[in-house]
């Protein structure tokens, strides 16, 4: 059974930081694509970052230049750090898998999801 188990969220103030991680664990637990998506409150999920195998990164515009994704593949572990964070950061976050090869940004081609760790940012 695949298990994707997120860790790293809590409460900070604007402009702090935090790292999430994402522990893959299971058959098949090495996927060539894999990200991060939140949902904020009465929001539909969207992409924060994804990569793939070949090494293509996608960032959703509201974070380019304060997230970094990363992934270490001797621990099957991926990461989000999370810097100068702001208000409307505040969500619950989600790592995703896909079965596919290409990153993208669409939460509907990933085909695993842990069970979510909520970020919140207060001002």
């Amino acid at each position: 059974q695949v298990q994707l188990v997120e860790s790293g969220g809590g409460s900070v103030q604007a402009g702090g930081s935090l790292r999430l991680s994402c522990a893959a664990s299971g058959y098949g637990s090495r996927y060539n694509v894999m990200g991060w998506f939140r949902q904020p409150p009465g929001k539909e999920r969207e992409v924060v970052a994804v990569l793939d195998a070949a090494g293509r990164l996608i960032y959703a515009d509201s974070v380019k230049g304060r997230f970094t994704i990363s992934q270490d593949n001797a621990k099957n572990t991926l990461y989000l750090q999370m810097n100068s964070l702001k208000p409307e950061d505040t969500a619950m976050y989600y790592c995703a898998a896909s079965l596919g090869f290409l990153a993208t940004m669409s939460f509907k081609d990933y085909n695993y999801w842990g069970q979510g760790t909520q970020v919140t940012v207060s001002s």
